[in-house]
């Protein structure tokens, strides 16, 4: 989803502060442009003076006297100018290119520091476009918009003191129309901004439509909405060629407008500085740099006009960046731990202590930070190392929360959670995270092969190692049987394969990682039974000495788990074995016989 730019009006210095450090690195390269375009700019006022040389030394006076000498000297400014606008344009690329990259790569690795709620709640399409979008936009603006601005402020003043010195009563012509020059130019940049900017959200929606309807061509096939999917992308691209239209109108009134204040502007120099020439009271010379001056002045201003509506509305973006960059985890390591074992960046792996297993709750109160209600309050359970805990209840009952404390993806609103009696809090994320395997129900896979899968959960794991952990799980048989075995693509997040030979991959993977703590989201669930029954077997001997969170789906699959967790909107309602609940009667036995008998008619009806 994208979001729309915000509208600002005016320029805010604070904005742009907040990327001072970026522009610190760059200090020297936009000093150097800066310096280079005011040397353009006075080449370019300089020009039309060697042209009203010429006219008055050589053509009036229909002589050649001097010719070599001015040639030679035109030539070395001619060359002056091209080495300048050389290295400029060098620096703008350097400054465009390092200062975008700088942007993303700052975001990239924020982003990896931000905790998992906030990728529960931002939509992906936020984020890309500020990594991608906002990031080149804004080096772009810095890089050129400076060039610009510089090339044209010295240039318009530039022009002026030289018009000055030539004639002023003429100049004073010429600078009289420059006020309702830029009136107009502000009025018809600002209402193109506008138009451009409807334009930029109207193709963001049409791209988000066209890839929605790509990325679910094989759902609207089977639900048979083609015909909404074209009439919603039918309605955005008329809206598209709409707005488009309304620009390319405002386009065609604005530049003529800017022809006719140009054509004008140089009709009365000519018409004036003509008299004066013909008179002997301007030489030709100074009425022909006139001209020149009276048809370049007005290019500048239209610029100095776009870039300032550019400017403001840039501040959007550089918002959005650092809204990202300023955005603080949810849940952070303190000083002291980031000082013995570092950050996910530059671990200090020396300092790692060894894993057992245990994990304890005690006194955790826990809401979520969007949310009023407490989850669990004064939660207490001892989890000794080994342990495989299962966790049940009904779609929406909060099966997860449990999973998501112990593994520090949220952090206790009260109370503490101890990992092998230290609270998790004196420990960095990372030595947690890199010792915990977790399979999803709905698993992600890399593009690249099933090898490059499966070696993800240990990067120096040996091809006999990543095939042992394959054939655990009994996938090996089914990558055996494709064209190309371990070295098939999977495709974009593992679309070449189904739902079930996905989860049998991620699971391989997290077996190579070889985890002290297992975690399995209802992992089994897209597994057909025969296969599911090897897989139990593989799963069973991988548990053992593992402490282990099984988030079930099918309860017959946890009844030999050492301890059972049911969970009823969102709280821990009965615990223990399978027999003891199943002897309580209470909300566990329900759900088992329910589900039991379930399964008893299917297979009848089968």
């Amino acid at each position: 989803m994208e979001e729309e730019i915000k509208e600002i009006k005016s320029f805010d210095i604070k904005v742009w502060l907040k990327l001072r450090k970026f522009f610190k690195q760059y200090l020297s390269q936009l000093i150097g442009i800066v310096a280079f375009m005011l040397i353009s700019a006075f080449i370019d006022v300089a020009l039309p003076l060697f042209q009203s040389y010429a006219v008055d030394n050589f053509i009036v006076n229909n002589s050649t006297e001097g010719l070599n000498k001015f040639a030679i000297l035109y030539f070395l400014v001619i060359s002056l100018q091209v080495i300048t606008v050389y290295i400029f344009v060098r620096l703008a690329i350097t400054v465009e290119m390092r200062l975008g990259y700088d942007l993303r790569q700052s975001i990239f690795m924020h982003l990896q520091s931000l905790s998992l709620s906030y990728y529960n709640t931002t939509p992906v399409g936020y984020i890309m476009s500020r990594v991608l979008s906002d990031t080149n936009k804004i080096g772009s603006m810095i890089a050129w918009g400076l060039v610009d601005v510089i090339w044209s402020i010295a240039y318009v003043i530039g022009v002026f003191i030289a018009m000055m010195i030539l004639n002023y009563k003429l100049a004073l012509l010429i600078i009289v129309s420059i006020p309702l020059m830029v009136i107009i130019t502000m009025f018809f940049q600002k209402r193109m901004l506008i138009e451009s900017r409807n334009l930029r959200k109207i193709n963001s929606k049409m791209t988000g439509d066209f890839n929605e309807g790509i990325t679910g061509a094989r759902t609207s096939k089977t639900l048979v909405i083609e015909h909404l999917n074209l009439k919603e992308f039918k309605k955005s691209t008329n809206d598209l060629e709409f707005t488009s239209i309304k620009l390319a109108r405002l386009n065609a009134v604005f530049i003529p407008i800017i022809v006719f204040f140009g054509s004008a502007t140089t009709a009365i120099v000519l018409a004036r500085g003509g008299y004066l020439a013909m008179n002997d009271l301007m030489k030709l010379g100074t009425l022909s740099a006139f001209i020149s001056y009276a048809i370049g002045i007005f290019e500048p201003i239209q610029q100095l006009a776009r870039i300032f509506s550019e400017v403001i509305s840039l501040q959007a973006n550089i918002e959005r960046v650092t809204e990202i960059l300023e955005k603080e985890p949810l849940i952070k390591d303190s000083e002291q731990v980031l000082e013995k074992y570092g950050d996910n960046i530059n671990p200090k792996k020396e300092n790692w202590e060894e894993i057992k297993g245990d994990i304890e709750f005690r006194n955790v109160t826990f809401k979520y930070p969007d949310g009023d209600e407490e989850i669990l309050n004064n939660f207490n359970l001892f989890i000794p190392a080994g342990t495989n805990v299962a966790i049940v209840g009904e779609t929406g009952a909060g099966k997860s929360t449990l999973v998501n404390l112990a593994c520090r993806f949220y952090e206790p609103t009260e109370g503490q959670v101890f990992i092998d009696g230290k609270d998790y809090r004196e420990r960095s994320q990372l030595w947690l995270h890199s010792n915990i395997g977790y399979v999803l129900q709905n698993p992600h896979l890399f593009s690249g092969t099933i090898k490059e899968n499966i070696r993800y959960g240990n990067l120096n794991a040996s091809d006999a190692e990543i095939e042992k952990a394959a054939k655990i799980v009994s996938v090996d048989e089914i990558i055996k049987k494709l064209e190309f075995g371990y070295d098939s693509q999977v495709g974009e997040g593992g679309d070449k394969l189904s739902t079930g030979e996905k989860q049998l991959i991620s699971i391989a993977r997290a077996i190579l990682a070889n985890p002290k703590i297992f975690v399995l989201d209802e992992a089994t669930s897209s597994i057909d039974t025969q296969t599911e029954t090897h897989l139990q077997e593989g799963i069973n001997y991988l548990l053992k000495g593992r402490t282990s969170f099984i988030i079930a789906h099918r309860l017959s699959t946890i009844k030999k788990a050492d301890l059972i967790l049911a969970v009823r909107n969102g709280k821990v309602v009965e615990q223990g074995t399978h027999l003891q609940l199943i002897n309580k009667k209470g909300y566990y036995y329900n759900l088992y016989t329910k589900q039991y008998e379930e399964e008893k008619t299917f297979e009848v009806l089968k």
